[in-house]
């Protein structure tokens, strides 16, 4: 019987999910994704992401891969899944693609989006999907800092506290501030790779950028010292989307 290899496009409300990685006592993307191929293959599968968001973090373009036997066209395939998916979980592209691809060691850009809201009175609609902070803001320090951040870097301050990996230097190509209106602030990055809680970490100390508790000169001391108890505390997750991976 033959194997094909599928690359699926996943859009997740995260609020409700411990993160993407599959684990034994707690509810995650990856478990239910899984769980809901396995009729259809007719028996376990395990899917492969390109990256493994936290608990509460949100995607719009999660893309994950998985080898199946099934025979399933890919439009029946998503339709199939997505009658299946609990509703904070859809599939919205299905493709077969070449048999060694791995949607982990494949990508090549991955871009994500945090959101913050700074009225003083936050919609409902907004409380899953951005970090509430009711202050002004200098939004043109936020912008001067976050261009710092653009090119190669050793981002060890930026990082997760234990985090244990071979390098921590990342690429950024995009690190940009916008100001949509006078509530909503919102952060682009992208880059070939992240380090856990990263994006996370590079937000909190914006934040204290535009607060006016870390200047210009600072930001790139924090990034230089590799410490991470020189950066900030790290943004809350609901914030978060993982916006696309590019391949």
């Amino acid at each position: 019987m033959s194997t094909r290899t599928i690359k699926l496009t996943i859009a997740y409300d995260g609020t409700d999910f411990f993160g993407w990685q599959r684990q034994a006592s707690e509810r995650t993307v990856q478990a239910v994704l899984e769980d809901a191929l396995a009729p259809i293959e007719g028996q376990r599968v395990v899917i492969t992401g390109a990256g493994r968001t936290d608990a509460g973090v949100h995607a719009d373009g999660q893309v994950a891969s998985v080898s199946l036997t099934a025979t399933i066209g890919v439009l029946e395939l998503q339709r199939a899944l997505n009658a299946t998916l609990p509703p904070d979980v859809r599939v919205c592209d299905v493709a077969e693609v070449r048999a060694d691809f791995n949607a982990r060691f494949d990508a090549r850009l991955k871009a994500y989006r945090y959101a913050i809201w700074c009225g003083d009175v936050l919609p409902p609609r907004h409380r899953r999907y951005a970090w509430h902070l009711p202050q002004a803001l200098d939004v043109t320090a936020m912008q001067e800092a976050a261009a710092l951040l653009i090119g190669r870097h050793d981002f060890a301050a930026f990082q997760a506290a234990g985090s244990d990996v071979q390098t921590t230097v990342r690429e950024v190509t995009v690190s940009k501030v916008d100001q949509s209106s006078a509530a909503t602030i919102d952060y682009e990055i992208s880059g070939t790779g992240f380090l856990r809680h990263m994006v996370r970490n590079i937000v909190g100390t914006l934040v204290d950028v535009g607060r006016g508790r870390v200047d210009l000169t600072a930001m790139l001391d924090i990034l230089s010292s590799r410490d991470r108890a020189r950066a900030s505390a790290t943004a809350p997750p609901h914030g978060l989307t993982l916006v696309r991976v590019d391949y």
